[in-house]
């Protein structure tokens, strides 16, 4: 009980933003708005500050961004393996991929900080950190059969200029280099990132189409299964093979239980991918989540 009264604010605040975009308060414009200024300032912000107080140094935090990259590298080959198996267009195959291995950041840090405090923040965003890129690479990979002659170009320097994997770059300098952010800067990053979350989750709300849930069915309820069931189920044995401690292994666990993100929606549509089915899957995810985030948690914290 204790661990769903922790989480459901968080699926809360999703439920409100779907609600204020059905209502139009504030008008439709504001959440594209809100979801930019969050992606390219706010949360990057968010992952600075963190990621310039996290103990780099600690082999365990190291061992966990490795756990994290093998759990997203396994689980791409796995589904690379079945494409084999069973054919199908990069249109489709790409949202199937970021339907498994992609997550929602916002979502992974709003849990993690709820149940692990300033701690576990700092230990996702290592985790972010590599994970980010990787996933973000394999998507465009998996997508690049849909994309027009001479388009993976560009869309391989957008990943390069990511103002996620930028900011990451820039806290494991800050942190490396020991010296902090001069001039009171460390105190407005600070200030920034307290509003990441909460817009974020909204903007995620927002994002819900739940007209798509009525399209290709067996597809959204297979692909949900793997990764809200079968991935977490993976990162918990990689961590007990790299030998996590409980809090990093429950972070992993938690970035490997969560909905794939809503941008997999945007970089699906930029590359002519199956746009319809990705929404699918955003929605579907994120309601199915609302079950089975708790119990995955629940049966973890047991273990």
């Amino acid at each position: 009980m204790q661990l769903v009264t922790t989480i459901w604010p968080i699926f809360a605040l999703i439920g409100l933003g779907y609600l204020l975009r059905r209502a139009s308060v504030p008008e439709r414009g504001f959440w594209p708005a809100a979801e930019r200024i969050n992606y390219v300032l706010l949360f990057p912000a968010l992952l600075v500050v963190n990621l310039a107080n996290a103990p780099l140094d600690d082999p365990s935090i190291l061992r966990m961004g490795g756990a994290a990259v093998v759990t997203i590298c396994l689980a791409a080959a796995a589904l690379v393996l079945l494409r084999r198996a069973r054919p199908a267009p990069a249109s489709r195959f790409g949202p199937v991929l970021q339907g498994v291995v992609r997550f929602n950041t916002y979502l992974g840090l709003a849990v993690t900080a709820s149940l692990l405090g300033a701690e576990g923040t700092r230990r996702a965003a290592v985790l972010l950190a590599v994970a980010v890129p990787v996933v973000n690479v394999l998507s465009v990979l998996a997508l690049t059969e849909a994309q027009p002659r001479g388009g993976i170009g560009r869309l391989l320097r957008l990943i390069v200029t990511n103002p996620l994997i930028l900011a990451c770059v820039l806290g494991i300098f800050i942190a490396l280099a020991g010296a902090g952010l001069p001039f009171g800067i460390g105190r407005i990053l600070e200030l920034l990132a307290q509003a990441s979350l909460p817009l974020g989750l909204l903007c995620v709300g927002a994002a819900l189409r739940l007209r798509a849930l009525g399209r290709e069915t067996p597809a959204l309820i297979g692909i949900s299964a793997l990764r809200l069931l079968a991935m977490p189920a993976l990162a918990l044995g990689v961590s007990l093979s790299f030998g996590l401690d409980a809090p990093a292994t429950l972070v992993l666990v938690i970035f490997a239980a969560i909905p794939t993100a809503p941008t997999a929606y945007v970089l699906t549509r930029q590359m002519n991918g199956d746009g319809s089915l990705m929404a699918g899957l955003v929605t579907a995810q994120t309601v199915a989540a609302v079950v089975t985030l708790p119990v995955v948690l629940a049966a973890v914290r047991q273990l």
